[in-house]
């Protein structure tokens, strides 16, 4: 079956977007891994305003060679991309075993809390740049209970990026 790897960019305070939507606080300035992990993708996932934000994204994409899925309650079309409407948890169990590579769910943060709710992510990668916005959007909201993750890989820049893996660890999970 294929994996699902939650893959963003976040600050140290918790925030994928600035408060008017921008995300000009995102390193750039080297690959910070992201195209061995392209390499193991060839299903990109997505919520409609992520999609429409990358729309204008002009620098070279690693993931090109990814289908890419959208979910939208509004969007019906667009070029290059399969809408899904549907329910999450149905549309990835199919889409997970089709065949093919890993999965990246790219955003946001919406719907990386409804695949967190249907225990869907394999792995949480979270690029955690050093900068403090005090206020945005936060990754994780509306959760419906407490995630257990174990450390699986942790990798510093020089620039002060922490890239973090975390996988799910449900056999650790205590209540307290």
């Amino acid at each position: 079956m294929r994996r699902i790897t939650l893959g963003v960019a976040v600050t140290l305070d918790g925030f994928i977007e600035g408060p008017n939507g921008e995300y000009d606080w995102c390193f750039t300035d080297q690959d910070y891994g992201i195209t061995e992990f392209s390499k193991q993708v060839d299903a990109l996932v997505m919520g409609r305003k992520t999609f429409d934000t990358m729309k204008g994204y002009e620098g070279p994409s690693p993931w090109s060679h990814a289908k890419t899925y959208v979910f939208s309650r509004t969007l019906k079309a667009a070029p290059g991309v399969e809408v899904l409407s549907g329910n999450v948890l149905e549309s990835m169990n199919h889409l997970r075993q089709q065949p093919g590579k890993d999965i990246w769910l790219f955003g946001g943060a919406d719907l990386a809390a409804q695949f967190s709710n249907h225990n869907l992510i394999d792995e949480y990668w979270l690029s955690v740049h050093p900068i403090l916005l005090g206020t945005g959007k936060p990754l994780f909201k509306n959760l419906a209970d407490r995630k257990k993750l174990k450390l699986v890989e942790s990798k510093t820049y020089a620039t002060g990026l922490v890239s973090l893996r975390y996988q799910p660890d449900l056999a650790g999970l205590q209540t307290w």
